[in-house]
């Protein structure tokens, strides 16, 4: 990740535990839940993987297309279910997610290391630091929809009604939605950094 290093280490944190309990659910529900759990595992530990400060682990140039490859296939593998009706059109989602991630290991491939030094007996190089690593457009809309989805799911995550003038909270919320939101706000923290 391009980011400060802070920053990319929370990351790492809050995707790991996000992946790794969707790893645990793998096995806990009926069968489309289960591959909705499962796309969840995989995107928040490559999540976690990809959210590796550069100057700690720079996977360049293997690592961006290890990531194009597993995202890619996890994507096209969602659409090819969505479009057989195996799995609803709420699944979508993985499907923007998983190509979302493609797009930012490409894009994170061809940008600048921070903290790394460019050129022989630099210390850095301040300019490329700031210097977009995706198209701005593309980046822009992604952040649009993941930026929604955040909005959504909190609004799923906390369903208040009003009975008889006091707000109620009808059950306990899903930890499902909740580790969808956390890796909807570490899409919009990563995209917020390429």
């Amino acid at each position: 990740m391009h980011g400060p290093p802070l920053i990319g280490w929370l990351l790492v944190a809050l995707c790991a535990a996000t992946g790794a309990y969707c790893l645990v659910r793998v096995h806990a529900g009926p069968g489309g839940e289960r591959r909705a759990v499962g796309s969840d595992a995989l995107m928040g530990l490559g999540m976690a993987a990809m959210a590796v400060p550069a100057t700690v682990l720079d996977t360049r140039p293997w690592g961006a297309l290890l990531f194009a490859v597993v995202f890619g296939a996890a994507g096209v593998h969602t659409l090819v279910a969505v479009a057989r009706s195996r799995l609803d059109t709420p699944h979508l989602h993985h499907a923007v997610g998983a190509f979302a991630m493609v797009y930012m290991a490409l894009a994170m491939a061809g940008g600048p290391v921070v903290g790394r030094s460019v050129h022989a007996g630099t210390a850095g190089h301040a300019a490329a630091a700031h210097e977009p690593a995706g198209t701005p457009l593309l980046t822009g809309l992604l952040l649009v929809y993941f930026a929604v989805y955040v909005v959504r799911t909190v609004a799923v995550l906390v369903p208040v009604t009003v009975a008889s003038g006091q707000l109620t909270w009808p059950g306990r919320p899903d930890l499902t939605h909740a580790c969808r939101l956390s890796m909807g706000i570490g899409m919009l923290a990563m995209l917020l950094t390429l």
